[in-house]
Formats: structure tokens, C-alpha cells, sequence
């Protein structure tokens, strides 16, 4: 009896219903270096928040970090710096190896 299984795809946002998850999964992703996958985080997290209150607090437009954010997209820094400044986010600088994770 061969029976098939079927996934769903897998949404983050399903679980990111708190601020320590949001942090939680974005450093994961950070710490991961991969620009990809932290510009699909800040996505989903952006998604998981009002985009268009983010928008009003970076000084962007909705398009401008949808377009970013895409998986198409190459943000500069300072759009990115922006969008977690709206998101009331700060980035650090640890020595590899000596983070903690929530």
C-alpha cells in the first residue's frame, strides 16, 4: 500500500505572531548570510506587520519595499536600514561564534 503524502508549503508568518519570533527568525537568517533568505525574512516580517505603516515610518513607498524585498529584489543598505529602523530594529556587530539566539 503505497499512499502519497502531501506537503503544504511552509508560510512563516503562521508562527511569527510575537516580537521575540519576529527577532528569533530573522537572526537565524542573519546569522545564515545568505542575502536571499534575509531579504525573504524581512519579506514575511514586513508581510506579518502593516507594510503600509512601514512605508509611512521609513519615508518609502509600499512598492519601493515590496520591490526590495522580492526575490528578485537588491536592496540597497540604506533601504534596508530604513525598513528596520520603521520596524524599530537594530543591527549588531558580534564576533563570529559569540551570539546568543532567543
Amino acid at each position: 500500500m503505497n499512499k502519497k503524502m502531501e506537503f503544504s508549503e511552509f508560510d512563516p508568518l503562521e508562527i511569527l505572531n510575537t516580537e521575540e519570533r519576529l527577532i528569533a527568525y530573522l537572526n537565524a537568517e542573519l546569522a545564515e548570510g545568505d542575502p536571499y533568505y534575509i531579504r525573504l525574512a524581512l519579506n514575511t516580517i514586513a508581510r506579518a506587520r502593516d507594510i503600509s505603516e512601514i512605508a509611512q515610518k521609513a519615508g518609502i513607498s509600499q512598492e519601493t519595499i515590496l520591490n526590495a524585498l522580492s526575490t528578485e529584489g537588491n536592496p540597497e543598505y540604506s533601504t534596508i536600514q530604513k525598513i528596520f529602523n520603521a520596524l524599530d530594529i537594530r543591527l549588531m556587530v558580534v564576533k563570529e561564534n559569540n551570539y546568543e539566539t532567543i
